[in-house]
């Protein structure tokens, strides 16, 4: 029983200088992958959001939520089809994404933060004109997947400064007031860089960057964005991990202080990556 009690001291005591340097700051966290579907991994994300709310981060969170969505269209018997990883949005597929992403999804994350003692609101990129979209496809095979063109942090500003967790759906609204399907990193990164947050956090369901993505050992734990057009041409970033270090590359560029890929399915890891010296996953830096 010292021992443990020992250790927890420990603990708080290898975190008390990043808890210091980061009380105050805006984290942005896109929720995503394997920390959504598995109930336990879940509970512990809502437990370290509410964690860094306590000691004086402000954390936003932003969700994906295609496994709900893909759920959705088969039980409806609508079909799928996806380009570059991104999903084809009809008229019809778009207001289900808005049904799932804006309703059932939003307000699950937004119950776990308060139920684990957090205060969150939920809202979409249309609340209070928060992302403003445009097609990201001119040629229409896309239909209505959009890409962030402007955001308003206005309501974001309210929610943080009322002491509230916002919870964002990737849903944006271009000026004829259509609505736009947002993969969640590209929402995410554009809301770290235009309310000046100090970390980006994706979530996703690898370890990181890996030089052989075999050998889970072979973790890149800092990656330079002078380092990243070698990468993508040897190939050591590939496949999904392409956009998802594109958007850290856009978050760190645009004024966010360090952006991280970690692995949700780490119990914790939010934790492990902000307040241990040894981290977890790969960051990003402008270097």
């Amino acid at each position: 029983m010292i021992k443990s009690a020992m250790e927890k001291a420990e603990i708080l005591v290898e975190a008390l200088p990043y808890i210091k340097e980061f009380s105050g700051k805006r984290v942005v966290i896109k929720y995503g992958g394997a920390a959504m579907q598995d109930c336990a991994l879940k509970q512990k994300v809502m437990q370290d959001i509410v964690l860094m709310k306590y000691v004086g981060m402000h954390p936003i969170v932003v969700h994906g939520g295609g496994p709900d969505i893909n759920a959705m269209l088969k039980r409806l018997d609508i079909k799928s089809s996806f380009i570059d990883g991104l999903r084809v949005t009809d008229q019809e597929t778009m207001e289900i994404v808005e049904m799932v992403l804006g309703g059932k999804v939003n307000k699950e994350i937004v119950t776990g933060l308060n139920a684990s003692g957090g205060k969150a609101i939920g809202i979409s990129g249309k609340d209070g004109g928060l992302l403003e979209a445009r097609a990201i496809d001119d040629t229409g095979k896309m239909g209505y997947v959009g890409e962030v063109c402007q955001v308003n942090p206005q309501v974001i500003e309210t929610l943080i400064e009322n002491g509230y967790i916002p919870v964002i759906a990737p849903i944006g609204i271009d000026k004829d007031q259509q609505s736009y399907n947002i993969n969640a990193d590209l929402a995410a990164a554009a809301l770290a860089v235009a309310l000046k947050a100090d970390k980006l956090v994706l979530l996703t369901d690898v370890p990181g960057l890996l030089q052989n993505p075999k050998d889970s050992d072979s973790l890149i734990s800092v990656l330079k964005v002078s380092q990243v057009p070698e990468y993508i041409a040897n190939g050591t970033i590939a496949g999904g991990m392409i956009p998802k270090v594109k958007c850290c590359v856009e978050a760190v560029t645009g004024g966010v202080g360090r952006t991280h890929i970690i692995d949700g399915r780490v119990p914790h890891s939010i934790l492990l990556e902000i307040f241990t010296d040894e981290g977890v996953g790969t960051m990003v830096i402008n270097e």
